[in-house]
């Protein structure tokens, strides 16, 4: 049992693979983010045309 866990503590390829998980995540928080800004800048210029569109 004791020879598992030493075998386990020296095994690095679980932890790259986490690193990797958690840097895709970040990446993906800050993809969402961004996207917020974008439609409500393409939500606002949509309002501006349907808006010149009803009052001509």
């Amino acid at each position: 049992m004791l020879e598992f866990i030493r075998r386990i503590q020296k095994c690095d390829q679980g932890t790259t693979a986490v690193e990797y998980g958690l840097i895709v995540t970040l990446i993906i928080i800050a993809m969402m983010a961004s996207l917020e800004n974008v439609t409500n800048g393409i939500q606002d210029i949509w309002n501006k045309v349907s808006n010149e569109l009803s009052t001509s």
